[in-house]
């Protein structure tokens, strides 16, 4: 990373590579980073990588720490639970194989109603190389929080933790969205009872607050929905903009030490991706023909 001392580190963003919720454009975000001197940064777009390279050479010419990451859709044998999302984060090239896997299969084997989801099991059988992010009040341990299942939220903690020993964060963010601050005052407690480290994030789906009516509108091309539909779902809020480090310095000011694991974590993930090279399958053949 190019400072010496780093405050934050942005680790989930989506961009427009997202397809279903950002209106952020990889060479601006990178050109807003520089702005702001934050010296890393992980996209996070929901189930694919499709901006990796482009976000990957953008990063390298601004001198940038690119990370990179997913939103997973995470399939739960109960229908009647809610859906819930995790962000996981590339250590390293294994990592980032794995994270390719679990797309992959997602999309061939785990495909419900037009979404591919991730099952339990495979992250357990290509979790080597990830850091795994809870999904916050959206994550399975905060439906399980806001439902007042205590007992089943300490359970799912417990099992992250053992398939992601050392890799495993409880996510916390505050963007004014109903539950948030329901879940972190009750996170808070449970982490610091069982250990858990927590880390800070914004959850980010643009750049400006300014731009929130353009996120919207985006989010309605997706949805097939009229902008002004007061019966639609409001899962954002204004408050989802790329944030300065001060910012989310002061938003935490009460749990620095999810904002000083952003930095720990953007250390830890050492991605490498060669660049301007093909790679070619290597198909069988006989006799040349």
């Amino acid at each position: 990373m190019n400072t010496q001392s780093p405050l934050f580190v942005h680790l989930n963003l989506h961009t427009e590579h997202a397809l279903v919720d950002s209106v952020i454009r990889t060479g601006a975000l990178v050109k807003q980073l520089s702005e702001l001197g934050q010296p890393a940064v992980a996209v996070t777009d929901r189930s694919n990588v499709f901006g990796l390279v482009r976000f990957f050479r953008a990063c390298e010419k601004s001198g940038i720490k690119p990370i990179a990451g997913a939103e997973l859709l995470l399939d739960d044998p109960d229908p009647n639970n809610p859906q819930g999302r995790l962000q996981v984060l590339c250590q390293h090239n294994e990592g980032y194989k794995n994270l390719c896997r679990l797309l992959s299969r997602a999309y061939l084997q785990g495909q419900e109603h037009g979404q591919p989801m991730v099952k339990r099991a495979w992250l357990r059988e290509f979790g080597e190389g990830l850091i795994v992010l809870s999904g916050g009040r959206w994550g399975d341990v905060g439906h399980a929080l806001l439902a007042g299942d205590e007992t089943k939220a300490r359970a799912l903690i417990d099992e992250w933790r053992r398939d992601f020993p050392d890799r495993f964060y409880l996510e916390l963010t505050r963007t004014g969205r109903d539950g948030e601050e329901d879940y972190l005052q009750a996170i808070l407690g449970i982490a610091g009872e069982v250990g858990c480290p927590v880390v800070a994030t914004n959850d980010v789906r643009f750049l400006q607050a300014d731009e929130f009516e353009s996120h919207e509108t985006r989010v309605c091309i997706r949805e097939g929905r009229q902008l002004h539909d007061n019966s639609r779902p409001k899962n954002y809020s204004p408050q989802q903009y790329l944030r300065s480090a001060e910012e989310m310095q002061e938003l935490f000011a009460d749990c620095p030490q999810a904002i000083a694991n952003t930095v720990e974590i953007a250390k830890r993930c050492n991605l490498t991706l060669k660049l301007g090279e093909y790679f070619l399958p290597a198909y069988p053949h006989t006799n040349g023909k």
